[in-house]
């Protein structure tokens, strides 16, 4: 294959770039987590230890040392503050881990650059599938902490899934975007992670946007998460439904986002072999 060849960038291509190869992304998503854990005593179940232990680090600076408390029907305890907190933790992690290891996914595979035929297009969809796998045993930390905690979940946490789509979609785009950047630009792998800080502190993740001025508000809602994280948890802990026209209009951004991000990456991977 002529490694300089142009690329399929229409919408359609981006559709069929994770079902054409869903074989492969599955191995390659199987295989990844493998990697992670492979040699560590405690094994996979490092996935289940590092949310909680983050959950708990949060829980205690900002509802123990800054006394923070949440308000808004939400019971006046450290437990119930941990659950809020733990929902957008899920959501802020999901969008950061592939965001913040997308700058590097081609620099790191260099073989399938240049030496094998591989379509170079599925790494960040395999990158968002692992994400996907720890969000999912987060979600479901989450959920048995709130079982505990009431007795019941809420009928609306099938929402949830359909709610965090649209990020999913928005996800890959920009890790698109960021893995074929990062090949031309070696310092978006630490600028992103700064970035992706900013928005920790920048959504409503340790505080509720209710107590923010009408402007302050305004401009938190500019982080895309702000939206996925205020909704999940009106569907995982409140049982209330999403907003339908928000959730569409933000689902039309997030596809959007995903193809100036795929048709970045197809129009600049001929150079990837130059470079790397």
């Amino acid at each position: 294959m002529n490694p300089h060849q142009d690329h399929p960038t229409s919408f359609s291509a981006m559709l069929a770039t994770g079902r054409a190869h869903h074989g492969l992304v599955r191995q390659l998503v199987r295989r990844e987590i493998a990697a992670r854990y492979r040699g560590s005593i405690l094994g996979l179940a490092w996935s289940f230890f590092n949310p909680i232990l983050m959950l708990l680090v949060y829980t205690f600076v900002f509802s123990v040392v800054f006394r923070n408390r949440w308000g808004g029907g939400v019971a006046d305890d450290h437990v119930s503050f941990a659950i809020v907190l733990f929902v957008g933790m899920i959501i802020h992690a999901l969008f950061a881990e592939v965001a913040n290891r997308a700058p590097l996914l081609i620099v790191h595979n260099v073989s399938y650059v240049k030496r094998v035929v591989f379509p170079l297009e599925i790494l960040p969809v395999v990158a968002m599938g692992a994400a996907l796998f720890h969000a999912l045993i987060s979600l479901s930390v989450l959920l048995l902490a709130q079982y505990l905690l009431t007795g019941s979940l809420s009928w609306t946490l099938v929402f949830f899934p359909l709610l965090v789509a649209p990020l999913v979609i928005a996800t890959t785009g920009v890790g698109w975007f960021l893995a074929a950047l990062g090949v031309y630009i070696r310092d978006v792998a630490q600028t992103i992670g700064i970035i992706t800080t900013i928005m920790l502190f920048m959504a409503p993740i340790f505080y509720p946007v209710s107590v923010l001025s009408p402007k302050l508000q305004l401009l938190l809602y500019l982080n895309p998460l702000t939206f996925v994280i205020e909704e999940g948890r009106k569907v995982l802990l409140f049982g209330q439904v999403p907003n339908w026209p928000g959730w569409f209009l933000y689902s039309l951004l997030s596809l959007a986002v995903a193809k100036v991000g795929f048709w970045w990456f197809q129009k600049t991977r001929k150079g990837f072999a130059d470079v790397v």
